[in-house]
C-alpha cells in the first residue's frame, strides 16, 4: 500500500471509529488494530492523536462541501438550497449515521482555543457562507436572514435525526425551507412591483 493510500486508509478507519464511539472513547490502539497498522506506522503519518483527529475532520469537511458545492454546481440557487436537505436525508438514512462529527467534536473539545474546535467552527461557518452565497443569488431583500434561518433548520434536522433517530427530519426541514425561500422571493417581487407603481 502506497504512503498516500495508507494515510487515507488510516483517516477513513479513524473517521468511522470516532463517528460511532466518540473521540475520547476511541484510543489509538483501537485505531491501529482496526487499520491493521503498527503504532510506529501510525506515528509516521500523525505525530499525535490530536493531529489524526484534525486530519479526520478536514477530510470530512472536504467530502461534505464537495458534495454540496461541486455536485450541484449547475443547478439553480433554489434547487441547490433545497438539495442540501435531500443530501441530509440520504445521510440520515445511512446505517452508519451517528450524527454530525463536528458537533460531537465541539462537545468533547470545549476549549475555545482548541484547534479541533476551530476546525469544526470553520466548517459550520463555511456551510453558512455557502448558503448565504446562494441566497444572494436569489436576489432577495434580506439574504442574510434567510441564510441564518436555513442554516438553523439544517442544524436542527441533524440533531433531531441523531437524538430521536428520525430521518424524516430532513424532509420536514426541507418543506419549511421551501416556504421560507418562496416567501422571501415573493416579498422581494411585491416590493419591486410597489416601487414601480409609484415611479
Amino acid at each position: 500500500m502506497e504512503a498516500v493510500s495508507r494515510r487515507e486508509h488510516l483517516i477513513k478507519i479513524a473517521l468511522d471509529l470516532f463517528s460511532e464511539h466518540g473521540f475520547h472513547a476511541t484510543g489509538i490502539d483501537t485505531v491501529m488494530e482496526k487499520a491493521g497498522m503498527s503504532k510506529r506506522t501510525l506515528y509516521t503519518y500523525f505525530r499525535s492523536k490530536e493531529e489524526l483527529i484534525l486530519a479526520v475532520l478536514r477530510h470530512k469537511d472536504e467530502l461534505l462541501r464537495r458534495r454540496f458545492v461541486t455536485d450541484l454546481a449547475e443547478e439553480s440557487p433554489e434547487i441547490r438550497l433545497l438539495a442540501i436537505y435531500d443530501i441530509a436525508e440520504a445521510w440520515f438514512n445511512q446505517k452508519n449515521f451517528f450524527g454530525c462529527i463536528f458537533i460531537s467534536a465541539i462537545g468533547e473539545y470545549a476549549d475555545a482555543d482548541s484547534p479541533i474546535r476551530q476546525v469544526c467552527t470553520n466548517y459550520k461557518k463555511l456551510m453558512r457562507t455557502y448558503m448565504l452565497g446562494l441566497c444572494i443569488q436569489l436576489d432577495i431583500a434580506k439574504p442574510e436572514d434567510l441564510a441564518d434561518a436555513l442554516a438553523l433548520l439544517l442544524e436542527g434536522a441533524i440533531v433531531t435525526a441523531q437524538v430521536l433517530q428520525n430521518a424524516q427530519a430532513a424532509q420536514t426541514a426541507r418543506r419549511i425551507a421551501k416556504i421560507l425561500i418562496e416567501d422571501a422571493c415573493r416579498e422581494t417581487t411585491s416590493r419591486l412591483i410597489d416601487s414601480q407603481l409609484y415611479v
